[in-house]
């Protein structure tokens, strides 16, 4: 039980992480800078815990790593924020939630030990309906206007492979470090492959910016609950159900961010948007009880 439970604190993390970077937004700060800031206190916050352990085993897991901060890190928040500028809100949140379906296939093609079943992808696909009531049904402010482009779906579905990879990469280096030092590798690479994204952008910030409460508090809540806590959380729960269950955990997340968006922003919440919460629900229970039928028969 308790691994479920922790799944669903990480993925409520990340849906209170886009309330954040939405304040460090109107604050001045770039969508780079966002990722780059937080994954700086975050790695240098894990560091303090695991310092003991600077070098990989191999090169190989050293190459592992660097996959990971690019798939996990960099490219996945580029490419996931940059979307914004060319499409909807909507239409990024709805294609970046596939992710789980894609991890399902990928380990389906690559393994052979976590092969989900017909009731896997049927809860999926009914947890998927209710996630487009939530979007449909939600207002995003943040992103009022934008307007519909091909490449802007592109880069949503892009994010949503980097994601998916990321969750399978973790299962090849899990087995030899510990999730703090897998999480702070992550982060470094990560921040070490966005450095050419920050350098393309013209930055409005100074120091005066962080001085700034709603600044430093969410740049806070960012780097510590949503980055360290999170990642570390997520990869223990992969370690401990497999990539492809944790991975319909991310259904989660677009309800927590459209109940913190009606706390915190005060955004409009429409009736389809609790009945889609409700048939999300649904589909992530259905998915579990039928993957246990199927081994019970199996067995």
């Amino acid at each position: 039980m308790w691994v479920h439970v922790a799944a669903v604190i990480a993925v409520t993390a990340w849906g209170l992480s886009f309330i954040n970077t939405k304040v460090l937004l109107d604050n001045d700060f770039t969508p780079v800078q966002v990722y780059v800031f937080r994954c700086i206190i975050a790695y240098f916050l894990l560091l303090a815990f695991s310092f003991r352990i600077i070098k990989s085993h191999s090169w190989r897991h050293e190459l592992l790593f660097l996959l990971c901060g690019i798939s996990g890190g960099s490219i996945y928040f580029v490419a996931e924020n940059a979307a914004l500028l060319y499409t909807t809100a909507t239409n990024v949140s709805l294609i970046t939630s596939l992710s789980p379906l894609i991890s399902a296939l990928l380990v389906f093609l690559l393994y052979k030990d976590e092969r989900p079943s017909r009731g896997f992808f049927l809860g999926s696909l009914v947890a998927m309906v209710g996630v487009t009531m939530v979007i449909l049904g939600g207002v995003d402010s943040h992103s009022a206007g934008a307007e519909h482009n091909f490449f802007g779906d592109i880069l949503s579905f892009l994010a949503a492979i980097c994601w998916s990879v990321y969750a399978i990469l973790l299962r090849n280096l899990q087995a030899f470090y510990s999730p703090i030092v897998v999480t702070r590798k992550t982060f470094f690479y990560g921040l070490i492959t966005a450095v050419p994204f920050l350098l393309l952008e013209p930055s409005r910030i100074s120091v005066q910016t962080f001085a700034r409460p709603q600044v430093w508090l969410n740049l806070l809540i960012l780097a510590v609950f949503a980055s360290s806590l999170a990642f570390l959380i997520w990869a223990w729960v992969i370690r401990r159900i497999g990539a492809v269950k944790a991975g319909n955990y991310i259904y989660f997340q677009p309800i927590f961010t459209l109940i913190f968006g009606y706390i915190i922003l005060h955004q409009h919440t429409s009736a389809i948007s609790f009945i889609g919460c409700i048939v999300t629900l649904a589909g992530i229970y259905a998915s579990e009880r039928l993957s246990k039928e199927k081994r019970r028969l199996h067995h």
